[in-house]
């Protein structure tokens, strides 16, 4: 499943193109984890302001 990276010239966009695996932890890492952490921000100042 993971192999080993192999490639002439080691680029960001040649890592994420070795597996469905490495984009979706880079994605999840990227754009899920601070969507949540801007929901509990707002939650919590929406709080404190009613």
């Amino acid at each position: 499943m993971i192999e080993a990276f192999t490639d002439m010239n080691s680029s960001f966009f040649g890592f994420l193109n070795q597996g469905p695996l490495t984009l979706t932890i880079f994605l999840h890492t990227v754009i899920v984890l601070p969507m949540f952490w801007i929901y509990f921000q707002e939650k919590k100042r929406l709080e404190r302001e009613n």
